[in-house]
């Protein structure tokens, strides 16, 4: 059948949740039997966030082929269980520099350049050729930012334009609202919705279904007059209340009606929605047996969704070892400063993420020595892998002056290096990283193989140094172990102390690839391992 396209726009405030609305609405359309899949256009002028901040953006989210992405890309990944790809986030940044090369090199003959048609046809350009490649039953399209922003209106314009190329009935527009709470009053207030969709019906953009987030349930007399001043039927008002979970969000608006308003507006043949699996997920999250405290060591541990898919890793894993995972959030650099025994005693489990740069990297070293020491399980990723490789080399060979060459050029021992074809990069970072999906063989008789199933897997990487294989049967000899290379290239892909109760590095990053009701391998059993740790010192502590 012909793709179906749906636009997922916001307003009122931004982090309302359209990026889960969407996520959440693709769940429940493939659960009715459509096949899906999700794009993301950002308005800012980055061409990715591959060099920005991860205070001002939270995580990079990595693609299967490279692509360096919104972290919403994760969330859709995460729900709909599809494997995306560069196709799916476009940036204005992406936008303006396609059209600024086709002017430079002639493409318009001449002709003035402006935002209309030039921009917009871009736009349009790109979403039909995710939908002509990846050929969906239904491609939802989310526009970042909030109605009114300036940075917005040509993708609104864009969209517009399509929706009348399209025709009414291969197109559906979500809106997603804030109707707040006055507690001077005691009432919810739609004015503001009201305004948010008088702002879109102004760009020529009538929203067919609008979805209310809320603290309180809307009665019916306030979806009726959403519905009233709106110009929208009643039915298409959507409650998205608070959620106790972050995956119950698509079973409440199958409940609410989302999926049966889209279903009615694009004319969709849809069975009935198979939700057992997910629902039954969502009920071990919400009624753990057991739990576990993990710490996460990082740079950016102010904001939590610097470590996003980390976080909703270990979430998923605790979901699959019926168990509540609570992360102590530590920065690293206050283990330099303080007692970093106050602040790691106690843990279950130690979990260093990945980073660059110089800053944190030593109190990053105090938890994995103390990990290794104390026989706590760790985990390390990207970064955390190579904060272990240089603490055994420091406190276990006796390398004092080991280090990476990212952060000490001159060492004596680099047992981490710049990757040969990294080499003449650093000049222009933004995209030049080992990125994407990458072949990984492991060892027999090690825990990683036993815990895959399987001797050969594919894992993506985000990094430019890697472990120095000069410095190998050193590590070898002390008691290191390297259960995971690259056939291709002959690079050190995981670690393991196989003297320790759970001790694992990894070069990639595994978080990318978990999913709510299926956790990744690793994670998987890291959080057995603590929560193994934590009965073991209750065990100690009662006698």
């Amino acid at each position: 059948m012909e793709t179906k396209l749906i636009f997922v726009t916001g307003g009122v405030v931004s982090g309302l949740g359209k990026g889960i609305t969407a996520a959440s609405l693709g769940r429940l359309l493939k659960a009715r039997g459509c096949s899906v899949s999700i794009m993301k256009l950002d308005p800012y002028l980055n061409v990715d966030p591959g060099t920005m901040n991860p205070y001002q953006h939270g995580e990079v989210f990595v693609t299967e082929d490279g692509a360096e992405t919104d972290l919403d890309i994760g969330h859709y990944e995460r729900f709909i269980d599809e494997e995306l790809t560069k196709l799916n986030n476009t940036t204005t940044g992406q936008i303006f520099s396609s059209v600024i090369e086709r002017e430079r090199c002639g493409g318009y003959q001449g002709g003035t350049v402006q935002i209309i048609p030039h921009i917009t046809d871009e736009i349009k350009h790109r979403i039909r050729r995710a939908v002509t490649k990846l050929a969906p039953d239904v491609m939802i399209v989310e526009i970042g930012g909030t109605v009114g922003d300036i940075e917005s209106q040509p993708f609104l314009e864009a969209i517009r334009q399509l929706r009348t190329t399209l025709g009414p009935d291969n197109c559906c527009f979500i809106h997603v609202t804030l109707v707040p709470y006055l507690t001077a009053s005691g009432e919810l207030k739609t004015k503001p919705t009201q305004h948010s969709v008088k702002e879109l019906q102004s760009v020529g953009i009538q929203p067919d279904i609008i979805v209310c987030r809320s603290d309180y349930p809307l009665e019916r007399g306030i979806r009726a007059k959403i519905a009233l001043f709106c110009n929208t039927a009643e039915e298409n008002v959507i409650e998205n209340l608070n959620a106790r979970s972050l995956y119950e969000v698509p079973l409440m608006l199958e409940e609410n009606g989302l999926s049966k308003a889209v279903i009615r507006k694009l004319r969709l043949e849809c069975r009935e929605p198979d939700l057992a699996e997910w629902r039954r997920m969502v009920e071990t999250d919400l009624a753990p047996r057991g739990e576990c405290t993990i710490g996460l060591v990082g740079k950016y541990v102010e904001l939590h969704d610097a470590y996003l898919s980390v976080a909703e890793a270990l979430r998923h894993s605790g979901i699959a070892n019926h168990a509540r995972v609570n992360i102590k959030w530590i920065a690293a650099e206050s283990l330099e400063k303080g007692d970093a025994e106050s602040s790691l005693a106690g843990l279950d489990g130690i979990l260093v993420p990945g980073g660059f740069g110089e800053r944190g990297l030593e109190g990053m070293m105090i938890a994995a020595r103390y990990a290794r020491e104390h026989g706590v399980p760790y985990f390390g990723i990207c970064l955390g892998m190579q904060i272990a490789v240089i603490e055994f080399a420091r406190h276990v060979i006796g390398w004092k002056d080991a280090h990476s060459t990212e952060v000490d050029f001159n060492t004596r021992h680099p047992v981490v290096s710049l990757m040969a074809d990294q080499i003449g990069n650093l000049d222009r970072i933004g995209g030049t990283l080992r990125l994407g999906s990458y072949t990984c063989r492991l060892e027999e008789g090690s825990r990683s193989i036993a815990l895959y199933g399987e001797k050969e897997i594919r894992e993506r990487h985000r990094h430019r140094y890697e472990f120095n294989n000069e410095f190998l049967e050193d590590f070898k000899k002390a008691g290191m172990s390297f259960v995971g290379w690259n056939p291709k290239r002959g690079l050190a892909e995981i670690v393991e102390l196989p003297a320790h109760p759970w001790f694992v590095g990894v070069q990639f990053h595994p978080e990318f690839r978990s999913r709510p009701d299926c956790a990744h391998p690793l994670f998987r059993g890291f959080v057995a391992a603590s929560l193994e740790n934590r009965e073991k010192n209750a065990e100690v502590f009662n006698r």
